[in-house]
């Protein structure tokens, strides 16, 4: 998070180099922006500028916290005009000959017209130093642990279709879902809509992270019945992750929902626990969440129980 920061404030964006190009005055005196944009406003020229650049900075930052010393290596090029007082008053960045650069500066012609290319080695940036230093610090946040938290996530799917194998249960994967070209793509397509029961919501006022399915009793019915419900899933979404509100709301439900109008409802399972239900969102019913393992018990078209032992017959 700090090497986001300090890129953020500090790195010459090409789009903050654009903007300040635009705002420049014209040679008669006068403004870019205004003169282009002199019935919209001046509230709408940066709204316009900040959209046609955000894409563009995401893409710069996620560059320069994966590769430091190729982006943000040269200090005149990568760092804004303010802070180039910073390299002179770094002696790291200009005494250690190994943070270095190579750069082609020149190519010379001999006489036989072939060409020789000069090769010089620029110290590193301050900033490129600093920068690497805060993502290998950094015990949250950077490409490694974003690698690390996917690798965990790859993990877990392929736990979700190994359970689902022993319990029976027909579906397709995400990679055979993209073979044959579906545009979206759950971790799991069951070939078959599935029944499981869960909690009412009332009755989860509190963070999960077990989830269970109902008792039941010695003859195989289920206790407690006015406290769960039914629900029909027809895919499985995988998440490695404990469901907070404010990542379930703005980055797994809009996914999800894309899921429930192609393929109807389905199932996200949080693997690490979730949020109280009551403060989650369920894409109006749609979305069933489930913490911590996969359900129990599902119940198949034919009336048959599937569980984590095999096929259950009651």
């Amino acid at each position: 998070m700090m090497a986001r920061l300090i890129v953020e404030n500090v790195a010459a964006l090409p789009t903050a180099t654009r903007q300040q190009q635009q705002q420049q005055p014209t040679p008669e005196g006068g403004n870019n922006n205004e003169e282009q944009h002199h019935f919209s406003g001046k509230n709408a020229n940066n709204n316009v500028i900040s959209k046609s650049t955000t894409t563009a900075n995401k893409k710069f930052i996620t560059e320069a916290l994966r590769y430091p010393a190729k982006m943000l290596g040269c200090a005149t090029k990568s760092i804004l005009p303010e802070y180039l007082f910073s390299e002179k008053l770094s002696s790291s960045s200009t005494s250690n000959v190994t943070d270095s650069i190579i750069v082609p500066t020149s190519n010379d012609e001999k006489s036989d017209n072939t060409t020789t290319t000069t090769i010089n080695l620029i110290p590193l940036s301050r900033l490129s130093i600093e920068v690497k230093e805060a993502v290998d610090s950094d015990p949250l946040y950077g490409p490694r642990h974003d690698k690390e938290r996917h690798n965990i996530g790859i993990e877990y799917e392929l736990l979700l279709e190994h359970t689902l194998k022993n319990m029976g249960i027909p579906f397709e994967t995400e990679e055979q879902l993209r073979k044959r070209g579906t545009a979206k793509t759950p971790d799991v397509l069951l070939s078959c809509p599935v029944g499981l029961k869960v909690r009412k919501k009332k009755q989860l006022e509190q963070p999960i992270i077990q989830q269970q399915s109902p008792p039941r009793s010695a003859s195989g019915s289920f206790e407690k019945e006015d406290e769960y419900e039914w629900k029909i899933i027809c895919w499985i979404d995988s998440k490695a992750l404990f469901g907070d509100v404010q990542t379930h709301t703005n980055s797994v439900l809009p996914q999800v929902e894309t899921y429930v109008h192609r393929f109807g409802p389905g199932l996200v399972l949080y693997w690490f626990g979730h949020a109280p239900l009551s403060r989650l969102g369920d894409s109006h019913g749609d979305v069933t969440v489930f913490a911590g393992d996969l359900p129990e018990l599902f119940l198949l078209p034919t009336g048959e129980y599937r569980g984590q032992s095999g096929r259950q017959l009651f």
